[in-house]
């Protein structure tokens, strides 16, 4: 069973590692085995520090850059390929959120969020999977996996437009890129968290006592219940949940609206 959920020799890129759910998601996998993880954040210095930080667990290098543009990320895709020969596991987690009245909300809080959340992992994933496809086989297939949200299958009561259509869009794409890239190997998938303390979620963060209220576990989510369910889906236990969306919350979303 241990190697059933090993990431030994596995090589991971988690964007929007840095901070919250992407530093879990990377301090998980380095505890877990991984040979390599790199992560990457618009912010070098938050970066380059993070990246410090984790190197306690292992290999975890510091790549900043911001991929909010098809460029961005075709140069972020440019220089994995450049220090490694394979990809295994790439973790689409950077993201954005925006909130405003439906009267006021603005265009560029809607293309800021729509171009990170939903535009960005599709061109990633499509200039990466070169990098994907080279170690990958029907016995041992890269990963992919989509860091959704709650918002994305129930209705938050904010006043997030752009932020829950892009986590609903992203939920689909991952069916969608699936169906396509399981055929070479690459296994995509989701995960939809809830509640957890990071800077996007202040609430969570600076309010956890009264947040868990709302939720029927009664806790917000911690940082192993983030990386377990992202080593569970990047490991061998993963490799036939295909276009699948792990809701990780809590059950806070099938309590809303009760």
């Amino acid at each position: 069973m241990s190697n059933l959920f090993s990431l030994q020799g596995r090589v991971a890129l988690v964007t929007g590692g840095s901070r919250g759910i992407g530093r879990m998601i990377a301090a998980g996998f380095l505890a877990h085995g991984a040979a390599r993880v790199y992560i990457s954040a618009r912010k070098a210095e938050a970066c380059n520090a993070t990246a410090k930080a984790l190197s306690k667990w292992g290999d975890c290098v510091s790549i900043p850059a911001d991929v909010s543009s098809v460029a961005g990320a075709q140069a972020l895709a440019a220089e994995i390929g450049r220090r490694e020969s394979q990809l295994d596991i790439l973790v689409n987690n950077a993201g954005a959120a925006w909130g405003a009245p439906y009267a006021e909300f603005p265009e560029s809080g809607w293309d800021k969020v729509v171009d990170l959340n939903l535009k960005t992992p599709f061109f990633l994933t499509q200039a990466l999977t070169p990098s994907l496809k080279a170690g990958a086989s029907a016995a041992h297939p890269s990963k992919v996996i989509n860091i959704a949200s709650i918002d994305g299958i129930s209705v938050n009561p904010q006043e997030t437009y752009s932020y829950a259509a892009s986590k609903a869009g992203l939920i689909h794409l991952t069916r969608r890129m699936a169906l396509h890239l399981v055929k070479e190997h690459i296994v995509v998938s989701a995960i939809a968290p809830g509640a957890f303390a990071s800077d996007m979620n202040r609430a969570a963060r600076d309010e956890a006592e009264r947040v868990a209220q709302r939720i029927p576990s009664q806790r917000i989510g911690v940082d192993d219940d983030m990386a377990g369910a992202a080593i569970y889906l990047a490991s061998r236990a993963g490799d036939y949940v295909v276009g699948s969306c792990l809701v990780v919350d809590g059950g806070v979303s099938m309590a809303r609206g009760d």
